[in-house]
């Protein structure tokens, strides 16, 4: 693979002297060489180099695309770039390229190449790393549904769409029109009742049974009921007349599921493979992306939070001389503390050393823009390829609560580092390996057994085979300890010493 260029000015040279012309027509207008550019813009390219190569991108990208791109740019715009329109002053170079009629491929690469070389102007004029998303389309869950339906539903989302965040809010819409329409256009296609008294509980129970043969969980099946239920009290609320029986349905049996969590072998060979890849890294970007991937995976297992709060932490929620993160409106736009580890806090200061310039402020960068929506999530399934562990971003937050209540952590606490409004979400984690519960079940089984045999007849071991010896010995061979470690070995040895007279 040949070596990239020193230099972005003597390459772009070689681009326009190089280049294919016989397919330009003859009056088409041509970029200046960089001899002609003012001092600003010649520079301006170099730095432009330098940003991509910290930015990861490919050796033949930068050659191929992203260099050429930007030289055209300059080449076509001859004044200082600070003037330069980021809106019209890039089109010309698009021109150019659509007039060498290569195909559409080599001109959507180059399209790319520019938005890359308008990105990285954006950042330079301090400008926001994003645009405002377009709304998302509709007309799949709005399609078969009455006019004053869609109207009520659509106030009713914009109620709720108080408490959602603002980076979710398209995805969240989504979710609230697919979740509360559901059921609704089942009934408009089956039975099509004109308001909400004509629809019976029959016609529900029939719902049900469609859901069931289409192997809907209950799970699934209960939330659209709850999602139908909440809109019916929502026109109530409106002065529509809504049957009683109808808010009385109940749903169907859950199964009683366990959180999925990670034991401490599995946790111990992914924080292995993510130590190992920054020792690892053979160049300035692998070893950048293997640090980010260290900090992200100590924040979902020793932060325990959600995927969407470590997409949006801000360099302002972090607090490195108190070991702190604020939790900015996590879901239900709670905030909260998470407490940092010496370990944890290593590798966002390791992370940082090398994050980069963004004009955005989130915390975590890739390729100088925010983390997309399920890179995260990408990240992990690597590291299941590399370990053969399934791991996924929510794994290890159960994790975390997991290992904090195993320590014998209280459970309020538990729940006020997980950011859990209601008790009973935390509460589940009781059921997973507890400690407190296992020691109380042996504790009341030795007495039981006790019971059901003389004193006499229960078998005692003999003083050999007892680990009294074995424990001593495990003593022996603690060190160094300070004083208080010190003190508390010399009390377990007296004990054992007790126990074996």
């Amino acid at each position: 693979m040949k070596p990239l260029p020193t230099s972005a000015i003597v390459f772009y040279e070689g681009v326009l002297k190089n280049g294919r012309k016989s397919r330009l027509p003859p009056d088409q207008p041509q970029p200046a060489p960089p001899s002609c550019w003012p001092p600003e813009n010649r520079a301006l390219l170099e730095q432009y180099y330098a940003w991509l190569i910290a930015d990861g991108a490919g050796r033949s990208c930068i050659t191929t695309y992203y260099l050429p791109m930007a030289g055209h740019v300059l080449g076509f715009f001859t004044q200082p770039h600070p003037q330069l329109n980021l809106a019209t002053d890039l089109e010309p170079a698009m021109t150019f390229v659509r007039a060498k009629r290569f195909g559409r491929s080599w001109e959507h690469c180059c399209q790319l190449g520019l938005n890359r070389f308008r990105r990285f102007l954006q950042q330079q004029r301090n400008f926001p790393d994003w645009q405002p998303s377009s709304p998302p389309s509709l007309d799949r869950y709005q399609t078969g549904l009455p006019s004053w339906l869609i109207e009520q539903l659509t106030h009713l989302q914009q109620q709720q769409q108080a408490n959602w965040r603002a980076a979710r809010q398209k995805e969240a819409i989504t979710q609230f029109w697919s979740k509360h329409s559901r059921l609704w256009r089942w009934l408009y296609s089956h039975h099509s009742p004109q308001t909400p008294s004509d629809i019976s509980r029959n016609q529900l129970f029939a719902y049900i049974d469609t859901r069931l043969s289409q192997k809907a969980n209950p799970k699934t099946i209960n939330q659209e009921l709850r999602c139908f239920q909440a809109t019916l009290r929502f026109l109530q609320g409106r002065g529509y007349p809504i049957p009683h029986s109808l808010l009385r349905l109940p749903g169907l049996q859950e199964p009683s599921t366990l959180p999925r969590f990670l034991t401490d072998e599995q946790v111990g060979q992914l924080q292995a493979d993510v130590e190992s890849r920054v020792e690892q890294a053979s160049d300035p970007v692998a070893q950048r992306n293997a640090l980010l991937d260290r900090a992200l995976f100590y924040l979902l297992w020793q932060g325990g939070l959600r995927l969407g709060e470590v997409e949006e932490l801000r360099l302002a929620d972090l607090n490195l001389k108190a070991r702190q993160l604020l939790i900015r409106q996590g879901k239900g736009l709670k905030d909260r503390v998470v407490y940092l580890t010496d370990t944890a806090l290593a590798a966002l200061n390791g992370y940082l050393a090398v994050r980069g310039e963004a004009a955005s402020d989130h915390l975590c960068l890739f390729r100088h823009r925010p983390l997309s929506k399920d890179f995260v999530r990408e990240r992990l399934r690597a590291a299941r390829q590399r370990t053969g562990i399934n791991v996924t971003p929510h794994q290890l937050r159960h994790t975390y609560a997991t290992q904090l209540l195993n320590a014998g952590c209280p459970i309020t606490t538990i729940q006020q580092l997980l950011g859990h409004h209601n008790l009973n979400t935390t509460l589940i984690y009781a059921r997973v390996h507890d400690h407190t519960v296992a020691d109380d079940y042996a504790r009341a089984m030795s007495l039981i057994e006790a019971k059901q045999l003389p004193a006499s007849d229960i078998p005692q071991p003999a003083l050999s085979d007892t680990p009294q010896p074995k424990l001593l010995a495990l003593l022996d061979g603690l060190h160094p300890l300070n004083a208080q470690q010190q003190a508390i070995v010399a009390t377990l040895r007296q004990e054992l010493l007790a126990l074996a007279a």
